[in-house]
Order: C-alpha cells, then sequence, then structure tokens
C-alpha cells in the first residue's frame, strides 16, 4: 500500500476510520479509485476555488516540502487564467493542470487530496465525492451548508478511512488545544460559558440587477447543488456569503472558527446543544443581502454548558472590532486570550497570566499537520477532523435556523429565560445604538423561536420543529444531489 494511502486504524481512538475506497462506484459522475501510489511521499494536490482562500491555498502548498499542485480548479475561465499565470514558473506547479470542473480532477488516480475553497454550497458535496474517490481532503470552513449534509461528508470519511481536515486553524494551535485540556481535565473550574465573538466591520452590498451569466463564468458549475434562479453579479466572487442558497452569513463564514472553538471548549461528552435561540437583523445596508449583519445567538448543551455568540458586521467611526473567544467559569472567573491566555479572578477587574501546558496537536500548523497526516494516511492526525467539523458547523446552524424563522419584535420586549443571555443581547444592542443610531423606540429585531434540538437524530423536536426540520437539508439540483448517509 502507498505510504498516501488510508489506513484502516488511526493512531487516535476518537475517529472509526475503514478501508479506502476500492474501484467502481459512481456517484454522479466520480468513480472512486484505489490506492495511491506515491512517488517518494510527494503528495499531489489539487486546489479547487481560486479566489480568496484559494490563494492562501496555493501559498499555503507550495511552502510546503514535496507537495506537487496537479489541479488547479474554478468555473470562471479568466479566474484560472490569472492562476495557471501565477503558478508559471513555480516548480512544485511546472506539470499543473487547469480545469473547470473538479470531477476531472478526482478521476485523475493520480491525484492524492484536493484542498476546497470553493463558495459554501459545495463543501460538502467535494469532500464526499473526495472520500468515494479515495482522496484525501482539505475543506475550507464551513465544511458543511446544511446539517444533513454534514452528517453525510463524515458517513463518507468514516467509510473510505480518507483524511479530511477542516480549515479551521486554531485547531493546529497548541495553546488554545492546552487550554481547551485544562478545563475537560479539571485543572481549571468547570466551564460554564463558551463565548464567540464575529464582529468585523464590513458594508452593503447594494443591489444587482438579474442579468445573463458573463461567458467567461460556467454559471452551471458555479451554482453546482444551490437552486439559484438568476444569476446577477453579487454572487461572483465573494458576495454568495450573504445568501442563503449559498451561504451562511458571517456566524459560519468567519464566525466557524470562533464557533469551533467555542464548541471545543464544552466537556468532550457534548456533541450538539439541544436548544438555541437566535436575534438579529440586517440594519443600516437597505441592500439585497439576506443574512443578518447583526446577531446575539445562545445555545444551551445537555449538561447545561453554553454557547453564546456575536455577530456585528456594520461600520462607523469608533467601531471596535471582535474576533476572538471569551471563557465564562461556574467560579465567576472569566479567560481572554488566544493560545496565550489571561484571568480575571471573581470580584476582580485585574487580569492574571494563566501558565498552562501546551495541548496536543499535531506540529506543521494547519498545511503542514494535514500533509503530514496524508503521507501517514492517519485520519486521527488531522487538527480539526470531519467529526469536530460536524459538531462545530451544526452549531451555527441551528443558530441561524432560529434566526430564519424568526418574527421581528420590538427592543423592549425582548427577554431570555438565562439572566445571562440577557445581559449578552443587551450590551450587543447598546453597541448599535450608540454606534449605528438604532433607536429603542424604532428598531425591530428579527426575534427567533427556541428550538429544540435532539442531538442523536439530528433533527428537530417540539415548538416549530416542522418548520425547522425544513431546513435540515438545502434543496438540490439534478446531478448535483448528496446521497443518504448510508448510500455513500
Amino acid at each position: 500500500m502507498s505510504t498516501l494511502a488510508p489506513r484502516r486504524n488511526s493512531r487516535r481512538t476518537f475517529l472509526a476510520t475503514s478501508a479506502a475506497a476500492g474501484g467502481g462506484l459512481i456517484l454522479a459522475g466520480t468513480r472512486a479509485s484505489g490506492a495511491v501510489q506515491g512517488a517518494n511521499d510527494r503528495v499531489r494536490i489539487a486546489v479547487a476555488g481560486l479566489n480568496g482562500r484559494g490563494k492562501a491555498h496555493l501559498s499555503g502548498w507550495l511552502g510546503q516540502k514535496n507537495v506537487e499542485i496537479a489541479y488547479v480548479i474554478d468555473p470562471d475561465a479568466n479566474v484560472l487564467a490569472k492562476t495557471l499565470k501565477n503558478l508559471e514558473g513555480k516548480e512544485a506547479a511546472k506539470n499543473v493542470k487547469g480545469v473547470a470542473d473538479v470531477r476531472e480532477a478526482l478521476d485523475d488516480p493520480s491525484l492524492d487530496a484536493i484542498s476546497v475553497a470553493t463558495p459554501n454550497h459545495w463543501h460538502s458535496l467535494i469532500t464526499i465525492w473526495a472520500a468515494q474517490a479515495g482522496k484525501h481532503v482539505y475543506v475550507e470552513k464551513p465544511m458543511s451548508h446544511d446539517i444533513a449534509e454534514g452528517r453525510v461528508a463524515v458517513a463518507a470519511q468514516e467509510k473510505y478511512g480518507v483524511v479530511v481536515q477542516h480549515g479551521t486553524q486554531r485547531r493546529s494551535n497548541s495553546g488554545i488545544a492546552g487550554l481547551h485540556e485544562a478545563l475537560h481535565t479539571g485543572k481549571l473550574p468547570k466551564l460554564k460559558i463558551a463565548y464567540g465573538y464575529c464582529c468585523k466591520p464590513r458594508g452593503g452590498i447594494g443591489v444587482a440587477k438579474p442579468e445573463a451569466p458573463p461567458k467567461n463564468l460556467d454559471w452551471n458549475l458555479w451554482k453546482g447543488p444551490a437552486e439559484i434562479d438568476q444569476y446577477h453579479d453579487n454572487y461572483v466572487h465573494y458576495d454568495w456569503h450573504w445568501f442563503w442558497p449559498t451561504g451562511n452569513g458571517d456566524l459560519n463564514n468567519q464566525g466557524t472558527h470562533q464557533l469551533d472553538v467555542a464548541r471545543w471548549a464544552i466537556d468532550p461528552d457534548q456533541t450538539h446543544p439541544i436548544r438555541t435561540t437566535a436575534v438579529g437583523g440586517r440594519f443600516k445596508w437597505d441592500d439585497q443581502g439576506e443574512t443578518p449583519n447583526t446577531m446575539f445567538s445562545v445555545a444551551e448543551y445537555p449538561n447545561g454548558q453554553m454557547v453564546m455568540f456575536d455577530v456585528r458586521n456594520v461600520n462607523y467611526d469608533g467601531y471596535e472590532r471582535q474576533v476572538y473567544n471569551e471563557y465564562y467559569l461556574e467560579d465567576g472567573s472569566r479567560i481572554v486570550g488566544e493560545g496565550n491566555y489571561k484571568i480575571y479572578r471573581p470580584g476582580s477587574d485585574q487580569a492574571e497570566p494563566l501558565s498552562l501546558p501546551q495541548g496536543d496537536v499535531t506540529p506543521g500548523g494547519n498545511w503542514g499537520s494535514f500533509i503530514s497526516a496524508v503521507r501517514a494516511g492517519d485520519p486521527g492526525m488531522a487538527n480539526g477532523n470531519a467529526l469536530d467539523a460536524h459538531y462545530g458547523c451544526v452549531l451555527g446552524h441551528v443558530m441561524n435556523n432560529s434566526y430564519r424563522l424568526g418574527e421581528p419584535a420590538p427592543v423592549e420586549s425582548i427577554e431570555f429565560a438565562n439572566d445571562d443571555a440577557t445581559e449578552h443581547f443587551e450590551r450587543l444592542h447598546a453597541i448599535m445604538r450608540d454606534g449605528v443610531g438604532l433607536s429603542d423606540a424604532d428598531t425591530r429585531y428579527t426575534v427567533g423561536p427556541t428550538l429544540e434540538f435532539d442531538p442523536g437524530s439530528e433533527r428537530f423536536t417540539g415548538n416549530r420543529a416542522d418548520q425547522a426540520n425544513a431546513l435540515l437539508q438545502d434543496p438540490q439540483r439534478k446531478g448535483f444531489e448528496i446521497p443518504a448517509a448510508d448510500k455513500v
């Protein structure tokens, strides 16, 4: 067996795997291949999606020893041509091929891995196709665009034994891992609330009229599984984030990083939250975007621990950027920082340094750790595996689903059953009121229902369950369907 082929047994026991895919399995035109034969541990990788994060992927892989860029993939011919031009003269990309359709690369039996930096609605489908083809996967966050397809991606990884690593780079930070190990082993007081912030300055996107797609864009391939009636240029190439058929808002865009860290801090025997509520809106911009630019969410786990999260993506003079995590402990302490930490003891407003041992991660950063896992054929070496990715993404999906079922309500009527949640929402609103000029009298927030969620079945129960379960999986276009988890 090649040193690059998936192994049956992981060095860690938390991720069950099986043998690599055999030949002959067909899904939407993609045939699974057998074990890849590497040359001196060389890893041949394809990069799908060449704007934004795709550029970072190319840079990351070019910085790794004995890694070859075998394919670059994008449905925009102009973007593809520009990328190929930029790769000229680079030894690691001297034989690179440019293609529009990811399936062409996956059909190459000499390809070892694929790096996915496409829009969100493609992430799970490429991960599933790649696993079926016996290819390892580095997939940008969020791994899934909805709850159901994330579970299928996990099933595909488990069945075919490939390495799947999520693009949540903080999973490669040994300092963050060390804090979480201390929380989990009782070296610190028990965690009460894991808090995340995704507060980056952004502006509106205006209104783009429907028109014919540009000739350089293969619109059919760009849409892939997403059902979209008409093209407009707010989709391509970044603002698709703010439309539900293609994106997940900033909660599961930038916020996926902080959501993942927050869920990582929760006790390791907890999988999904059992209830969640979200309150927010799209204020100030008056544009055609659909996702909220302001949102407060709270999720409760079976053991009573909670995740709370702020999204605040407007901009104004004096805007405070907040993209980080905080930890509230049951003894009244609060921990701040990222990798290196300080702690506020109960009743004190003075932070003290918090010295902790480094945690267990595969070394090499997010790029190097993935290549090491691929060379070892060991899914357990992934810093942020498919199952961890699924748990973190679902946390954001259930929050978004509450918001999507919400109704407008005045500020003064909004109160949570949990006093901590009420306090934090009021803090967020005060920032919006004083910074953007939202008035207490006239502002209407979209207030989502409290949704009950069953971690075992990964379905909603109780109030509004039928409507919430309708959001478990997006509509899919013919030829780009997500299979059932037991059919991968």
